[in-house]
């Protein structure tokens, strides 16, 4: 077995397939670590790392939404966005069973089931964005219209705001 064999994501086997240009970005991990601390232990500025939520709707469909790792989601915009009355975050124990991914290792490409998806409208702006690679330890640096594209996402304004 050859020890240098780069492993492949689902999501990047998407990717692939889809000639998506993209970059995986590898680093040590064991255990689950949030966003800001993946974009430190990378030296990457934490603009443009952006992290993938789940959330249920009171439908009862699910939701996927990619904000950057310094937001914090906006439950009603949220809601809004995909004509929900509300939507709950999924809990940590269910988003194996409804993604196909582990905690920290969720990314909008390649789930079980393809789900709406938003991506914050802070992300129109970015020459490439960083999101999760579908395991723990990989990242994928690609252009945010790549990620939509891959993803059959939109854009809307979905995080909180400071006043």
């Amino acid at each position: 077995m050859a020890k240098n064999k780069e492993v492949k994501t689902n999501a990047m086997r998407i990717l692939d397939s889809m000639k998506i240009n993209y970059e995986a970005k590898t680093y040590e991990c064991k255990d689950f670590v949030d966003g800001v601390q993946i974009a430190d232990i990378l030296g990457l500025p934490h603009e443009i790392v952006y992290k993938t939520l789940v959330a249920q709707g009171a439908s009862k469909q699910y939701y996927v939404y990619v904000i950057p790792i310094e937001a914090e989601l906006d439950l009603k915009k949220a809601a809004r966005s995909v004509g929900e009355k509300s939507v709950a975050m999924l809990h940590v124990k269910d988003i194996n069973a409804v993604t196909g991914y582990i905690r920290g290792g969720c990314t909008a490409v390649g789930m079980k089931k393809q789900y709406v998806t938003r991506i914050d409208r802070s992300a129109q702006v970015l020459e490439y964005m960083i999101v999760s690679g579908g395991k723990l330890g990989v990242q994928l640096r690609l252009s945010p219209e790549d990620l939509k594209k891959a993803c059959g996402g939109e854009y809307d304004d979905i995080t909180k705001t400071d006043l």
